[in-house]
């Protein structure tokens, strides 16, 4: 009792959550929250709003920036973010009343901190809801980002929407090698499933694009394999295709260079030097893979994204942001 009186805000009411269920190695709580849409103002964020269902995700991406969300409900363990996942208890008339406040024009981003497709709306189903509650909508933009195949569920609710809406999902697919998907997104859908969204949206007449972020210098970074994503994008109907080159805030580097030395240990030193000074890189190795992308895009032909990736509108916070530093890759 003590120590839930020390805590505040969105941590004490993540300690107040009841358990919803568990498997081998996650537990899903319930999050009492006081609101679902989050108004943005930040410049460097492409929406007026954000919807995110879900806190964590049990995907455990290796290089997932995401996880400082988790330090505000003062989980710090590195695994936290992937094996605590919050379900937001919903409340479907006080969600509406909070639609009130969207204006035609305005942008709503869903799945900015969390894949809202995750196992875990498999059983909570609170994506769905949330766009069920968005039907009556009119004039406004839904931009969804997700690795999971299960987007593809929604075909017929996210084919309704945009009659009146301009909607767009992006699938995020680093490569089509299996094996190394599995290596750095252990828990994440296949390569080849997540094509399959696409191309199951696309046949829906939802518009679907694929970004293959984050790059990951010397691993994922080659033209052969971004060609790959691109190609594959293509043959499943995406209209368009990105990638921008990994970012790496201090909670990512504590999962993600561990990972390198288990097994990339020939290139921990390389990522250290180029990530000592900050998250961001800049100079000539970001701007070689703006380069390759663009030749890719021309090459496959497909449109760039007409919103910037998930992966460039964190941290919001501008006293989070480390300061981009020159690449040494």
């Amino acid at each position: 009792m003590d120590d839930l009186i020390k805590l505040v805000g969105i941590a004490r009411q993540a300690a107040e959550g009841i358990l919803l269920g568990e498997k081998r190695r996650v537990e899903y709580r319930s999050l009492p929250s006081r609101k679902w849409l989050n108004r943005c103002d930040s410049e460097r964020v492409p929406f007026h709003w954000t919807i995110n269902p879900y806190r964590g995700c049990e995907y455990g991406c290796k290089y997932c920036y995401a996880r400082f969300t988790h330090e505000f409900l003062e989980l710090r363990s590195p695994d936290a973010f992937e094996t605590e996942i919050y379900a937001k208890v919903w409340d479907a008339p006080t969600f509406r009343r909070e639609l009130h406040s969207v204006r035609p024009g305005d942008v709503i981003g869903i799945g900015t901190a969390t894949d809202p497709y995750q196992p875990a709306e498999r059983t909570h189903g609170l994506t769905r809801q949330v766009l069920d509650s968005m039907r009556l909508m009119r004039g406004i933009s839904i931009y969804i980002t997700t690795k999971s195949n299960l987007v593809a569920r929604d075909a017929d609710l996210l084919k309704t929407l945009s009659q009146h809406n301009d909607v767009h999902v992006t699938l995020t697919v680093t490569t089509m090698n299996r094996k190394l998907a599995r290596l750095t997104e252990p828990y994440a859908p296949r390569p080849d499933l997540r094509m399959g969204a696409v191309r199951k949206l696309a046949t829906a007449g939802v518009p679907v694009g694929v970004i293959a972020s984050p790059v990951l210098p010397l691993i994922t970074d080659s033209e052969q394999n971004l060609t790959g994503v691109a190609q594959a994008a293509l043959d499943a109907g995406a209209d368009q295709f990105g990638a921008n080159v990994l970012f790496l805030m201090p909670s990512a580097q504590r999962v993600f260079f561990p990972f390198l030395a288990d097994h990339f240990p020939d290139l921990l030193k390389r990522y250290e030097r180029s990530y000592a000074e900050g998250a961001y890189l800049r100079g000539a190795y970001p701007e070689r893979i703006r380069t390759l992308v663009n030749d890719i895009r021309a090459k496959v032909g497909l449109a760039a994204r007409n919103r910037p990736p998930v992966s460039d509108l964190f941290p919001q916070n501008q006293s989070l942001q480390p300061q981009p530093q020159m690449a040494l890759f």
